[in-house]
């Protein structure tokens, strides 16, 4: 893959440091925990009290206090109000998965305290502690990504390691801003410097020191200096076994953290298991998921909403075609070889968006690409019709992909399906992006499509290959309405 200029490293506030913060849990917004315990006590409890009141229940504040209080403590025994946890995430899965568990208690205490109110009524009036959850988590998701995209609310981070290594995690941390780490110093073991312009904090030789304390004092000095929240080790021949034990227990006697970089990256965590093995630490990989039942959800899941799909939007299908003949001459469906799942040719369907010869003019319009990659994009593509804008503009011109997804040749969800000429460019890492089946939509659809360049766009596609799992698929389906709406990318 051709190398990317990454940006600069993302530059920590400077100042003195609370002992919070030095424990590595960030500067967070202290709003964060009220607001996430107001919004679920309100959203169980002051639902159940007016639904159950309706319902002439005997009882309903006290179940409302016990609905509220339900609620909050499992989520409490999940470690959501963890202050690590606050704000780390906008998905709905991990909600939904504590809302069921919420559904499992509250039915054995109905059935100890002989509670008769309608099942549908009881379970109608928990909906609201799953929405207004969701919606908190989204409000606190999106300050913390505003203000990391700051330089706010990130720990501060140490990169031990030699000189090669240290620059890779670098440059991984620089090129994203969806985490919590700002690199404010490296310490090179070995000869050579790492380039990236962060600061050398210390340095330790390559060789063993002759006094076992001097690595120790090198990192906890630097730690001192630059205020670190925690130490990030990229393991390698000079900093490994005994030396990284040492220098491991001397960060933890000062009650400071130790991370090491496994030299993995895109891997979710899902798929990580750690193990011991005769007193070694292992890090497990699984395989990606590709056999049993999630494979076959993912298949019923792809022709049960693409035959759904198909009859309900017929009234929309008539309208458009009926506009796509209106606005240009020539046919309103649109055919197309792409390149389907293990490298087999397939035609795509899509409502036409550009002039008749739209295939033909590509060619003069070669040399304004947008794009840095093997796709074709340009923002004021001449060769679009004013119906195929707006239909680019809110995706409707993808929807008779949904017969593709109903014979088999394409899935809801999977990687932008490309064409021959781009996978005759591709590379070795490139090509297993055609492992899976190609989606309608997926992580570059919701990422921000033609706005992202085309490294970027393979790192997401690889992210799913790699990572895929069925209730993955169910999230990028749910954020794939938010990224319609907002259309950003489209184009």
């Amino acid at each position: 893959m051709r190398h990317v200029h990454l940006p600069a490293p993302r530059v920590a506030r400077s100042g003195p440091v609370s002992e919070t913060v030095r424990r590595g849990l960030g500067d967070k917004a202290r709003w964060y925990l009220p607001t996430a315990l107001a919004a679920d006590l309100v959203g169980a409890g002051l639902p159940v009290a007016l639904v159950f009141d309706a319902a002439q229940q005997a009882r309903p504040l006290y179940c409302a206090l016990g609905a509220a209080l339900a609620w909050t403590a499992v989520q409490a025994v999940r470690r959501r109000y963890a202050f690590r946890s606050l704000g780390e995430s906008r998905g709905v899965l991990p909600v939904l998965h504590d809302w069921l568990i919420l559904i499992g208690v509250l039915a054995v205490a109905r059935i100890a305290t002989g509670e008769s109110t309608p099942r549908l009524a009881a379970l109608g009036a928990l909906l609201p502690a799953l929405l207004i959850t969701v919606a908190c988590h989204k409000l606190t998701y999106r300050h913390l990504s505003a203000a990391r995209r700051e330089a706010q609310a990130v720990s501060r981070v140490l990169v031990v390691g030699e000189p090669g290594a240290v620059e890779s995690v670098i440059d991984h941390l620089a090129a994203r801003t969806d985490h919590p780490y700002v690199v404010v110093g490296v310490i090179p073991v070995g000869p050579g410097t790492p380039a990236g312009g962060v600061p050398e904090a210390a340095r330790i030789a390559g060789a063993l020191p002759a006094a076992p304390g001097e690595d120790a004092d090198a990192v906890l000095g630097a730690v001192a200096t630059h205020h670190a929240d925690l130490v990030l080790v990229a393991p390698g021949a000079m900093m490994a076994g005994e030396r990284l034990r040492r220098v491991a227990w001397a960060l933890h006697d000062e009650g400071l953290e130790l991370a090491v970089f496994p030299g993995l990256v895109e891997v979710s965590p899902k798929r990580l298991e750690t193990l011991s093995a005769g007193g070694l630490a292992v890090l497990r990989v699984a395989p990606p998921v590709c056999r049993g039942i999630q494979p076959v959800l993912k298949s019923v899941l792809d022709r049960v909403g693409a035959g759904l799909g198909l009859l309900v939007l017929a009234p929309v299908f008539l309208g458009i075609v009926a506009a796509i003949r209106l606005g240009s001459t020539g046919p309103a469906f649109y055919r197309q070889e792409r390149i389907g799942r293990d490298g087999v040719p397939f035609t795509m369907w899509k409502f036409r968006t550009m002039v008749v010869d739209a295939d033909r003019l590509k060619t003069d319009l070669a040399g304004a690409n947008e794009n840095d990659g093997h796709m074709f994009k340009m923002r004021r593509d001449p060769r679009i019709t004013k119906v195929g804008r707006l239909l680019r503009r809110t995706s409707l011109d993808e929807l008779p992909q949904l017969v593709n997804v109903l014979t088999g040749d394409m899935s809801l969800v999977g990687p932008r399906p490309p064409l021959p000429e781009e996978v005759a460019k591709y590379d070795e890492v490139e090509l297993r992006r055609l492992t899976v089946r190609p989606g309608m939509t997926g992580l570059w659809q919701i990422s921000g499509r033609s706005d992202l360049s085309w490294d970027e766009t393979i790192q997401l596609d690889l992210q799913y290959v790699d990572n895929w799992s069925f209730t993955s698929d169910v999230d990028v389906v749910a954020r794939t309405f938010r990224a319609v709406v907002d259309g950003r990318g489209a184009y």
